[in-house]
């Protein structure tokens, strides 16, 4: 087999695999290769530690049908290269590259059309069958949604009915324009981890599944998030935006039924905590260049009159020298309008600081740094009652109207008072107490 050939698609980050199978698809029938070079075993060990590993595959990857397609179509949607990034979101593109990826692709349909039926008899391991036609006992993946992980599988077949390396990447390239490559392309949200190594953007496997018209009410709220999302994601001039107001009225939840509903438009999500705001610039580097739009979401945004770190996200903001790329918006939910605490001693005519205005200025600068500022104030009673019966509804809650109220009139009076997700437990409550009677 030819994977050192291999030119645009190299550095696989699961390729240990790859590369004991093209070993063993060269020398299974060779007498004097009795150890292979890698694995330090016999052709029929390693083609047994092959099988375990395919399998395992499935079990973490949610993979089903023939798992050594499913593998190789994995390797290829992760690997990010000039080829792969260049055609995520926009299709296929012009160049010398082409060639390139195609040279790659031939190799990999030899390795997608070879036949293990001889390699099966004379290493006599009959159970290599079993990844053929794998049935998942569950589909569920550790690593992508469920979404995701049945597009790869459906890729795979999809390989099956190409004819020639051609039609394999004009099948690859299509899925790149559709759903993008690598960790960007394949995962909805993501967080930042800072280590020895670096500063990583991580996915976030599963997000819960939550939809703007499940958050009742808020409608003025939520359009005006949404028209500004629709822009930044069409190319269109958008702002950044803070959503602010009292606890549990949905503004995490909207950034979350943004993730979802506009993941097929090409929008990204990465959540950012405070401690972390020094690993801007180098985040922003990472995705500049990418083909998606990137919101970076910071949740329960606020800063005590003593810390410092807001300074760091204001130069990101507006302020720095480097221009912040027109794929990048920062949002972020907030329970203080203004963000950084002020006293009352702020404004006093007589203190230490003889510059009243400068020190009221510096702490009102972040907030002046968002564009889109939208408030989510606590529902009065009658909303709060609207919020309990749509949940229920929807919940399956079987209960007359007036013991419904009733009863959350009296959970509220003890549970946070009210508010959208106060409404939410209590119908969680209800479900798991009297299961939905």
């Amino acid at each position: 087999m030819r994977e050192q050939e291999l030119i645009v698609y190299r550095n696989f980050e699961d390729g240990a695999l790859l590369y004991d199978m093209a070993w063993l698809m060269e020398h299974y029938d060779d007498t004097e290769a009795e150890r292979s070079p890698a694995a330090e075993c016999s052709p029929a060990a390693l083609f047994y530690a092959c099988i375990h590993r395919l399998i395992e595959l499935a079990g973490t990857y949610g993979f089903h049908g023939n798992l050594w397609h499913c593998y190789l179509a994995n390797l290829l949607v992760n690997n990010e290269n000039s080829y792969s990034c260049g055609c995520e979101i926009r299709g296929e593109i012009q160049g010398t590259i082409n060639d390139a990826a195609l040279h790659d692709i031939v190799i990999f349909k030899e390795f997608y059309d070879y036949d293990f039926s001889d390699m099966c008899e004379k290493l006599q391991v009959p159970e290599y069958a079993l990844t053929e036609h794998y049935e998942a006992s569950s589909r569920e993946s550790k690593v992508y949604n469920t979404r995701i992980c049945a597009r790869i599988c459906e890729l795979a077949e999809k390989f099956c009915s190409d004819q020639t390396p051609e039609e394999m990447k004009a099948t690859l390239t299509e899925f790149y324009r559709e759903y993008g490559v690598g960790k960007f392309g394949l995962h909805k949200t993501f967080r930042v981890a800072h280590d020895e190594a670096g500063v990583h953007i991580e996915p976030i496997p599963n997000i819960a599944h939550v939809a703007l018209s499940d958050l009742v009410g808020y409608e003025i709220p939520k359009k005006k998030l949404t028209d500004n999302t629709d822009a930044f994601v069409a190319g269109r001039k958008a702002n950044n935006c803070l959503l602010f107001g009292d606890a549990g009225t949905g503004k995490s939840s909207c950034i979350k039924a943004i993730a979802n509903e506009y993941y097929e438009k090409g929008l990204r999500i990465i959540e950012i905590y405070r401690h972390q705001f020094q690993d801007l610039n180098e985040v922003i580097g990472q995705i500049k260049k990418r083909n998606y739009k990137f919101i970076i979401y910071m949740d329960d945004l606020s800063f005590e009159d003593f810390e410092t770190e807001y300074k760091y996200l204001k130069a990101v903001i507006e302020g720095g020298l480097e221009r912040k790329p027109e794929n990048v918006l920062i949002y972020a939910t907030s329970n203080r309008r203004h963000l950084i605490r002020e006293n009352y001693s702020d404004r006093e005519e007589v203190r230490e600081d003889m510059h009243t205005g400068d020190t009221v200025q510096e702490k009102l600068s972040l907030v002046y740094r968002f564009g889109v500022t939208i408030y989510f104030g606590a529902p009065d009673k009658k909303q709060f009652q609207s919020i309990v019966k749509a949940l229920a509804e929807r919940s399956g809650v079987k209960m007359r109207t007036e013991e419904l109220l009733a009863e959350a009139n009296k959970w509220e009076l003890s549970h946070g008072g009210l508010s959208g997700r106060t409404a939410r437990q209590f119908v969680d409550y209800l479900q798991g107490t009297y299961g939905g009677q």
